[in-house]
């Protein structure tokens, strides 16, 4: 039986790390039974850059690296590395979608989860319906 698996954004990483947030609660329990679910967890190396960014920009370095500790120490999360392959899909997306605002992190997400034939993205993030892809929550 193939487990379910779910490709984790900026945006959710971003409300389990800021215990402000106003979807911290929620981004938690999400997590927690993914988890105790066994859902393969995804996410990528550019969403890890960004999420870091965000954090040490409007929150601080320190929950920033409290962040990292916590990727870094998931034995149950696959990092994406972006190679050049990937980069150059992006890039198609970005380009051909005049009409959205897609960020190359965003494309890169999108490739990854076609490539890797993931359904879910847990995010807050509209793009990934755009793309057609199911959201949590």
């Amino acid at each position: 039986m193939n487990k379910k698996q779910v490709f984790i954004d900026t945006g959710a990483w971003f409300a389990i790390a800021d215990k402000s947030d106003y979807f911290h609660n929620k981004a938690i329990e999400i997590f927690k039974n993914f988890i105790k679910d066994g859902t393969v967890l995804i996410t990528s190396n550019f969403i890890i850059n960004e999420t870091v960014m965000l954090l040490t920009r409007k929150i601080s370095k320190k929950t920033a690296i409290q962040f990292l500790d916590m990727i870094y120490a998931d034995q149950n999360l696959n990092i994406a590395m972006i190679d050049e392959s990937i980069e150059e899909k992006a890039y198609k997306i970005f380009k051909s979608y005049k009409d959205q605002d897609f960020s190359i992190t965003d494309c890169s997400s999108f490739v990854i989860m076609k490539e890797s034939k993931i359904k879910t993205a847990f995010t807050f993030d509209k793009h990934f319906k755009t793309m057609k892809f199911s959201v949590t929550p």
